[in-house]
């Protein structure tokens, strides 16, 4: 297996999900051991490695903060880049959050597929799993343990009658990130609204970018994806945290009622766990 970056730039306008600001967005081929670099073009094209190194919070996304410079949400985009085997790729970004276009990674996964895929002329590197390693806060659980390839358990559990409890398994092999996860979308709750916008976050949501569910049913008028929609976005948002470690991962993933904050604290654990886990090529 050789490491591979995008044949050809590609591009995408949108706004920030909680920002509400417009962005443009460019993804362009980066050299063997980049990694993902996102690139503020807006600030001398500042650089923010994408790195657990770099997680400033994870309340409702994925924040990366780099010398005072800000990115946020990237979670969505890493996971499509992730899923679609990509291994070096330059972000470039005129604002501070990534567009967040249809809530789901679908048309990430989509402008990748466009773009094709090259294969560099390097071995690509894997973190292997050796011990578990675990985290818990409070009824959240989340674990890593060696595996030969790459999967994630995953159960969530909402009182509401589109979710309660659902659960999915997801195994990294030939295109079933296309076909089991990309399309599913991000999800919330009109009694959590007022509250965002008031924290001013959610100030670019709408039903064009993520499902909204009132007490017994939802906004959208638009059908549900897959019955367990809520429950495949988890694992979406897991792997682009998971993305963060700067390499594709072997091993299990085990998660329930987990979030960004959790999925952060997880591979930070790891990565200080220097005897759980070794770089295969």
């Amino acid at each position: 297996m050789r490491q591979t970056t995008i044949a050809k730039p590609i591009e995408a306008t949108g706004v920030g999900l909680h920002t509400g600001v417009p962005v443009n967005m460019r993804l362009r081929p980066a050299p063997a051991n980049t990694g993902y670099i996102f690139v503020r073009t807006d600030l001398d094209n500042f650089e923010i490695p994408a790195s657990v190194e770099y997680v400033g919070h994870c309340s409702y996304a994925t924040t990366l903060v780099r010398r005072g410079v800000v990115l946020s949400t990237c979670e969505h985009l890493l996971s499509a880049l992730r899923g679609a085997d990509v291994d070096n790729c330059f972000i470039d970004l005129d604002n501070i959050e990534i567009p967040i276009l249809d809530g789901s990674s679908e048309n990430f996964y989509e402008l990748i597929a466009e773009a094709r895929i090259a294969e560099q002329d390097a071995p690509r590197r894997y973190l292997k799993v050796r011990e578990k390693v675990e985290i818990e806060q409070g009824d959240r659980r989340m674990s890593i343990e060696p595996a030969e390839n790459f999967s994630i358990e995953c159960v969530i559990d909402f009182k509401h009658p589109f979710i309660n409890r659902q659960s999915f398994t997801f195994t990294a092999d030939n295109g079933s990130y296309g076909r089991e996860i990309a399309s599913a979308r991000t999800f919330g709750f009109t009694e959590e609204i007022e509250m965002l916008r008031k924290a001013n976050l959610a100030l670019g949501g709408s039903l064009d970018n993520a499902i909204v569910l009132t007490p017994d049913g939802m906004l959208n008028e638009t059908p549900l994806r897959f019955d367990d929609e809520f429950v495949r976005h988890k694992i979406l948002d897991i792997i682009g945290d998971v993305a963060l470690v700067g390499l594709p991962v072997l091993g299990k993933i085990t998660a329930e009622k987990s979030g960004h904050a959790v999925h952060a604290a997880l591979m930070s654990k790891l990565l200080k766990t220097e005897s759980a886990w070794e770089i295969l090529e």
